[in-house]
């Protein structure tokens, strides 16, 4: 059958598309230079903010808990667009298992508000954000009581998993 394409080999061309569509509906990327002032007016208000060195700030732009992509901006002290980029992807995750943050607030900062907040072992959490993956995969953090980060990992997305019809 030629011309036509497997479901399998669609879901990566659907999921840019899909991503390149909410980016359109979202308003334009800003550009570095642009003002935060801009930036509000198209995205409205971030869902978070976070300092950064020398004045500059970082705003993120979820999609919500059961959203793939967290955008985060980062301005100077004159409040200018320096960078935007969408941070829940492979690359960044295995970077911060190899450099993990040490605390709740440094998480956060790097790649935004987890779409699931869980109760662990010994009074800690386990933090869990989705990504644009054909996998059905989501990222984990465990953090102890106090807020410092214990380690990382990827595993299956509880959302995904269909009912089990399989009988005793």
């Amino acid at each position: 059958m030629r011309g036509m394409v497997s479901t399998r080999n669609a879901w990566p061309l659907l999921t840019l598309l899909l991503t390149l569509t909410l980016v359109a509906c979202a308003g334009a990327l800003p550009l570095p230079g642009s003002m935060a002032a801009e930036l509000h007016k198209t995205w409205g208000p971030p869902t978070a903010s976070y300092s950064l060195g020398g004045g500059g700030q970082r705003l993120e732009y979820a999609s919500g808990p059961y959203g793939r992509t967290t955008w985060m901006v980062d301005l100077d002290a004159n409040d200018r667009v320096l960078q935007a980029r969408q941070v829940l992807n492979e690359a960044d995750f295995f970077r911060l298992q190899s450099e993990p943050p040490k605390s709740a607030d440094n998480l956060l900062r790097w790649i935004g508000t987890p779409g699931e907040r869980r109760g662990a072992r010994a009074g800690g959490q386990t933090w869990s954000w989705r990504y644009p993956t054909n996998d059905c995969l989501w990222f984990q953090v465990s953090l102890d009581a106090q807020g410092h980060t214990q380690g990382a990992s990827f595993g299956i997305d509880p959302r995904c998993d269909g009912p089990n019809n399989a009988r005793d």
